[in-house]
């Protein structure tokens, strides 16, 4: 499972590469949005993919007994995500506001507004 999805990892990470190097700001927030579910995976995969029961503590155990879930990895991408949703509805009102003043989507036009 790992070797896949260390495959996968890499694909999103180029392709979101590849997307924000383009001259449309349009490409350039599809390529915002891959980079963050490429990082979200990669701190997925670096958690290690393993099934494993919830890190609860029996009453009177000093520790969870068997095969636990590492919540911290969960915890951090949870707050990625919520992060990253954040950044994508802040860019695309950006990216509206700016069309409606330039009247195009690309990088260059929006460049020679600069006064």
């Amino acid at each position: 499972m790992e070797p896949i999805l260390a495959v996968v990892i890499g694909i999103l990470y180029a392709s979101a590469i590849y997307m924000m190097l383009r001259r449309s700001i349009v490409k350039l927030v599809i390529g915002l949005m891959l980079l963050s579910n490429a990082a979200n995976l990669l701190i997925f995969a670096a958690a290690g993919v393993e099934r494993g029961a919830p890190p609860l503590i029996a009453k009177g155990a000093m520790q969870p007994e068997g095969l636990i879930a590492d919540p911290l990895p969960q915890a951090l991408i949870l707050t990625a995500i919520v992060i990253a949703f954040g950044v994508l509805a802040f860019a695309v009102v950006l990216i509206h506001r700016a069309y409606e003043v330039v009247n195009a989507d690309d990088l260059d036009k929006m460049k020679d507004t600069d006064t």
